[in-house]
């Protein structure tokens, strides 16, 4: 980690009130944690936008294992992708219903790809993608 370098930021005092709420909401220590925090976020977004930097995160999919052939077409589609599917959790809900978290890492057009293709799969109720930076130059 670099050095610390202090600055000062100017804010109309409505937006201020606005903000400390919001850190007292989230329980951040002081403001400068939540605004390295929140620097870090649209860095991280930007990233992400570009499509072509390496992300982690995770699929998450919400399916009915009774559903014909599901469970073999969301396996197959994992294995074509073993690269960048990392892990899987599956998690039985109750007597239909499953959850299976998959974690990924790649660069992430490719792993919007994949989510977007597991996601669209018949039979999946839900599914959601969560990207995040690998941490490195943040």
């Amino acid at each position: 980690m670099s050095t610390l370098t202090r600055f000062g930021i100017s804010m109309d005092s409505q937006l201020l009130r606005r903000f400390d709420a919001f850190i007292r909401e989230h329980a951040y220590a002081n403001r400068s944690e939540a605004v390295r925090d929140l620097v870090r976020d649209r860095l991280v977004q930007k990233s992400w936008d570009q499509g072509n930097e390496e992300m982690v995160g995770t699929i998450t999919l919400v399916f009915d294992h009774h559903q014909r052939d599901l469970t073999e077409k969301l396996t197959a589609q994992q294995h074509d992708h073993h690269e960048t599917v990392l892990s899987a959790m599956h998690v039985h809900l109750d007597h239909f219903n499953c959850l299976e978290v998959l974690a990924v890492r790649g660069k992430a057009r490719d792993i919007q790809s994949i989510a977007d293709r597991l996601i669209s799969v018949k039979g999946v109720k839900h599914g959601k993608l969560v990207m995040t930076a690998t941490g490195e130059g943040l």
